[in-house]
């Protein structure tokens, strides 16, 4: 993992969230920390699957 990146990730989702406050326009993100475990989790079952190898063809599934 390239920690420059994480950093990186971390200062622009600061600036976006700061900005969204400032305009008092609401995030395009979970506000409370439900919502934003919700993600985390999409995040680990992505990252699960991947590490465990598997896929499904969606195209293939369906017959195209």
């Amino acid at each position: 993992m390239n920690l420059q990146l994480v950093a990186l990730g971390l200062l622009t989702g600061t600036l976006t969230g700061a900005f969204f406050a400032l305009f008092d326009v609401p995030i395009p993100a979970p506000p409370e920390l439900p919502g934003l475990m919700g993600i985390v989790g999409i995040y680990f079952g992505y990252k699960l699957v991947q590490y465990l190898g598997l896929s499904v063809d969606i195209f293939d599934s369906v017959g195209f």
